[in-house]
């Protein structure tokens, strides 16, 4: 029986390291001829059935270009309190699956190979995987059902981080470089 994995991505962020000003929003910038949340959300349909995307509740041009991309997208009126509201959030609207690959929405570079890397090794028993690239750690990072409380439970600007810290991690190998690079400044979009 193949097991419900399920795709969230995260793309509820102000971007304030972007522009400390807020009138550009980080993730419909360009970046290779597609807005980067857009390479983002195609690459995780690209490797799941299902993809759960968290929007701020101001945010329509975000959810209306995760929507046509054909992710489900879902407002967090919550997003400004942290990240963790947004995960949470998220979770809550797909608390049934068997597991979860989270995301974030301005990691662009991440490939669907890998995400379905992170979705066979939950399919296989890990409770929470990782990818490893030239012995670092980067995301998306997934999740299996045992850590769904403690999922549930975040709260902060921290989002999962903890959990990962504290409880074993099978860290998947892959050759991705783009599981470090996230779109944080101006500069990232070169």
């Amino acid at each position: 029986m193949a097991l419900d994995i399920v795709g969230v991505l995260l793309a509820a962020g102000r971007g304030r390291r972007f522009d400390p000003e807020g009138v550009r929003n980080k993730l419909l910038q360009e970046l290779n001829g597609a807005p980067v949340v857009a390479s983002s959300a195609r690459h995780m349909l690209a490797a799941l059935p299902r993809v759960v995307a968290v929007v701020r509740d101001d945010d329509d041009a975000t959810a209306a270009l995760l929507a046509q991309l054909g992710c489900e997208v879902t407002r967090c009126a919550d997003a400004d309190t942290g990240m963790a509201a947004s995960l949470v959030h998220a979770l809550r609207q797909v608390a049934q699956a068997d597991g979860w690959v989270v995301a974030l929405g301005d990691m662009p570079h991440v490939l669907p190979s890998t995400i379905a890397a992170l979705r066979e090794a939950v399919a296989q028993g890990a409770a929470i995987a990782a990818p490893l690239y030239q012995g670092k750690r980067g995301n998306p990072i997934a999740f299996g059902r045992h850590h769904l409380p403690d999922l549930l439970a975040l709260a902060g600007d921290r989002g999962a981080r903890g959990i990962v810290s504290k409880n074993p991690v099978n860290d998947v190998a892959v050759d991705d470089a783009g599981i470090l690079l996230d779109v944080d400044t101006p500069s990232d979009l070169r």
